[in-house]
């Protein structure tokens, strides 16, 4: 399971041309799900992103976590993260999950998101065409890959 985190001041998505979400300060997250990726995956993954410290303290270090700073979180399931560009120039997503086990990892992911507290939860829709504004902060962005856990 793969995560591209982006600390943002606002970011916003449209579904399909229609609906529009928001959030706040805090964390755009990208995530790919790969075709091994298990429910312990994730919960690691949340783990990671909720507490990592990639947000300034009253001194300007990056000493806070989301969390720390009761931000939010863009949650959009992304499959190209899972692209293999290793021959040719056409990346293959044959290391992405099939979409109905990515589908149930993917709301078991935001299911479980939804329960940490100080962190408001906002996400995209499974699947859907999504249009992402954001504005990076830093900027920072982080990529968080759950094999790469040693």
């Amino acid at each position: 399971m793969k995560a591209v985190l982006q600390r943002v001041s606002k970011a916003e998505i449209t579904i399909n041309g229609k609906e529009i979400r928001r959030s706040g300060k805090g964390l755009v997250v990208l995530l790919g799900i790969g075709t091994s990726d298990t429910e312990q995956d994730a919960d690691w993954l949340i783990k990671k992103i909720t507490l990592m410290r990639i947000f300034n303290d009253d001194k300007g270090k990056m000493n806070l976590s989301v969390s720390d700073i009761n931000g939010s979180i863009l949650l959009v399931s992304q499959f190209t993260l899972m692209a293999s560009v290793k021959k040719g120039n056409r990346p293959s997503f044959d290391p992405a999950a099939e979409p109905d086990y990515a589908e149930k990892l993917y709301n078991y992911f935001l299911t479980e998101l939804k329960k940490v507290p100080d962190i408001k939860t906002e996400s995209g829709e499974f699947g859907a065409d999504m249009k992402i504004a954001l504005v990076n902060e830093g900027p920072v962005t982080i990529i968080i890959d759950s094999r790469n856990r040693v």
